[in-house]
C-alpha cells in the first residue's frame, strides 16, 4: 500500500499516442506560425484536456518515450498548448537511469523503475512487458473518441486499488 500523500503517476508515450498523424486521427488545430514550422508534431484531439484533468484529479502526469528528443523540445512544444508535464523520460534518460549497467537488454520502456502506475502506449510489446516487469498499461492504438474517459476511468481504477 502506498502512502496518502503520495501522488499516482500516470505516463503517456509520445509516437501514435499522443503525437499523431492528421490523416488517421483527429488532432488539435496547427500551432500558429512560426512555432508550427518548430513544432511539427501533431497532438491527438483532447490531449491538453486529458492531460490538465488529470493533474486537477491530483495525478502526476509524466512523459515516457523511447524516443530521443530533448526533454527541452518535448517540454516546450506542450507548454504551446498549456500542458506542463511533471516528468520525462526519454530514450537518453532511459539508457542512463534504467539500462545503465545491465548487461542484459532491458524493455525499452519500464514504467515501474520511476513508479508509474499507470503507463499509456501503442506497441503491444510494451504492453505485454507489464506483467511481467509488473506495471499498469492502457493500450491506445486506432482513433477513439472516448479515449480520454477511458483512461481516467483506468486511472481510477488503478488508484482505488493501489492508493
Amino acid at each position: 500500500m502506498k502512502k496518502i500523500s503520495e501522488k499516482m503517476r500516470v505516463s503517456f508515450d509520445l509516437d501514435e499516442v499522443l503525437f499523431v498523424s492528421p490523416k488517421t486521427h483527429k488532432t488539435e488545430p496547427d500551432l500558429i506560425f512560426p512555432l508550427n514550422k518548430i513544432f511539427k508534431e501533431r497532438l491527438r484531439y483532447g490531449t491538453p484536456d486529458l492531460i490538465n484533468s488529470l493533474q486537477k484529479m491530483d495525478y502526476e502526469v509524466w512523459v515516457y518515450t523511447s524516443s530521443f528528443r530533448s526533454e527541452r523540445y518535448i517540454r516546450c512544444l506542450f507548454r504551446c498548448y498549456g500542458v506542463k508535464f511533471d516528468g520525462i523520460v526519454n530514450g537518453t534518460r532511459h539508457q542512463k537511469e534504467v539500462q545503465k549497467g545491465h548487461k542484459d537488454t532491458l524493455p525499452q520502456k519500464l514504467p515501474s523503475h520511476y513508479r508509474i502506475s499507470l503507463h499509456i502506449d501503442d506497441e503491444s510489446i510494451v504492453c505485454t512487458m507489464g506483467r511481467q516487469f509488473g506495471y499498469n498499461v492502457y493500450q491506445l492504438e486506432a482513433q477513439d473518441d472516448d479515449w480520454k474517459e477511458k483512461i481516467i476511468a483506468r486511472a481510477e481504477e488503478i488508484r482505488k486499488r493501489e492508493f
